[in-house]
């Protein structure tokens, strides 16, 4: 039984997957409320609901980035500290990778985007076939102009998922299938679809991906005219 949680981004959710791989029990919050308000009640209102305790879990899977410093940090806390107590092994699963997992029963290309401010997503690119999730290229931060390039030298359907979907629909000029809602965000039984298959690791070792430093650590480093990595 596998517990999966997001925070990343705007929305947050959490999700319960059985020993048969069905998704029993559910939540999903779009507001604007935070995380550190919403995520723990959530989950504890979700496992009562379902009848399960956290010493019934065999695993928790939370989404360990890219996407919101603050979000990502409050998800892998909350995880950590619930396995912690536990004794429970955990697996960090990307967030653009739990979006594509809600394209299982569609077949296309999936393009992940999460809105990385400055002119930027996070994105990764997938093919769902068959039921089927394959990558196609790595997590990372890209421009949407460059995105767009990229898609025009793809063929097929294409789909764009995620809070930086409409972004990159408007930077292509609205070539591209844009998600529905319900489809558009990482949920929470997307991080369990994910997890399946994936290797558990000691809630000690679970940390953030954040792809590239904090806005105002950017900041900082070109006021004192160092360069910047991404």
């Amino acid at each position: 039984m596998i517990l999966g949680i997001d925070s990343s981004a705007i929305s947050a959710g959490c999700a319960l997957m059985d020993s048969d791989g069905r998704i029993i029990a559910e939540q999903f919050l779009n507001t604007k409320h935070t995380h550190s308000q919403t995520l723990l009640p959530m989950v504890e209102s979700m496992l009562k609901c379902a009848g399960v305790k956290v010493s019934d879990l065999d695993a928790a899977a939370v989404t360990v980035g890219p996407g919101s410093f603050t979000g990502l940090r409050i998800g892998v806390s909350t995880v950590k500290g619930m396995c912690y107590g536990a004794g429970k092994k955990c697996v960090g699963i990307s967030s653009l990778e739990a979006i594509a997992y809600n394209f299982t029963g569609t077949d296309g290309t999936i393009v992940c985007c999460m809105d990385a401010r400055c002119g930027q997503v996070y994105n990764a690119i997938f093919r769902s076939e068959g039921g089927i999730i394959t990558r196609q290229c790595a997590d990372r931060a890209i421009r949407l102009d460059e995105l767009a390039q990229e898609l025009s030298g793809m063929s097929g359907r294409i789909i764009l998922a995620g809070d930086g979907a409409e972004l990159a629909h408007k930077s292509t000029g609205e070539k591209y299938e844009l998600a529905p809602y319900i489809l558009r965000y990482q949920r929470g039984s997307g991080v369990c679809y994910a997890a399946q298959g994936k290797e558990l690791i000691d809630p000690a070792a679970l940390m953030p991906s954040y792809l590239r430093l904090p806005q105002a650590e950017r900041e900082r480093l070109a006021r004192e005219g160092k360069p910047v990595t991404e």
